[in-house]
């Protein structure tokens, strides 16, 4: 099994490097794990009480519970994953089954914050983008996608997104393996990456 990490700060494109990479490689072959689904259970908060909890906080993340199931995968078991509701702020009652894969990414904005978890990665991939950019991609997700208005995204970007990121994710870059820059010129990266896989899988 071959397990990727890939990291990046909010709105860099981690996503979007993530597709670039299944385009090519079965999805019978690869599995894709978000950090997200891993944001710690809250249910004993009030709705109000969880609008404020800092989310790009590596306290915020079950690292535990990540950290058990991607090696259980790594073990031959299949997991249930946890599913996030971004609009709830906390975890909901189903999962996702998830079985073992030759290939797992693993993909979010602090899980090469854990060093526990960042020693499971075989491959990790630091996504850049400039700050402006991340900003703009974030407004257009978290209204269109998650239900915010532009004030509330750009208070949490100026009181806790762009401090955070200062401290717990432009510092990762250190640990990369690879550092893709996503404009119109990280296709060399994407190919370095597909290769790397290609090569796993036969």
């Amino acid at each position: 099994m071959l397990i990727i990490g890939i990291t990046g700060g909010t709105g860099s494109g981690k996503t979007t490097v993530v597709k670039q990479i299944l385009t090519e490689i079965s999805e019978k072959e690869i599995s894709v794990i978000s950090q997200d689904s891993y944001y710690k259970d809250t249910s004993d908060l009030t709705y109000e009480e969880r609008t404020q909890i800092n989310f790009d906080h590596p306290k915020s993340i079950d690292f535990d519970l990540l950290i058990e199931q991607l090696t259980a995968l790594k073990e031959g078991e299949t997991i249930q994953q946890p599913i996030y509701s971004f609009v709830e702020h906390n975890r909901v009652k189903e999962t996702i089954t998830t079985t073992p894969k030759k290939v797992i990414i693993v993909e979010g904005i602090l899980i090469f914050n854990n060093p526990v978890l960042r020693d499971l990665f075989d491959i990790k991939i630091y996504v850049h983008a400039d700050s402006d950019e991340r900003l703009i991609r974030r407004i257009k997700r978290d209204i269109t996608e998650r239900g915010r208005d532009l004030i509330e995204v750009l208070d949490r970007y100026q009181n806790t997104l762009k401090p955070m990121h200062q401290e717990f994710i432009e510092s990762t870059k250190e640990y990369a393996d690879i550092i893709i820059p996503n404009n119109k010129f990280n296709t060399v990266g994407i190919n370095v990456v597909k290769t790397i896989i290609n090569e796993k899988l036969s």
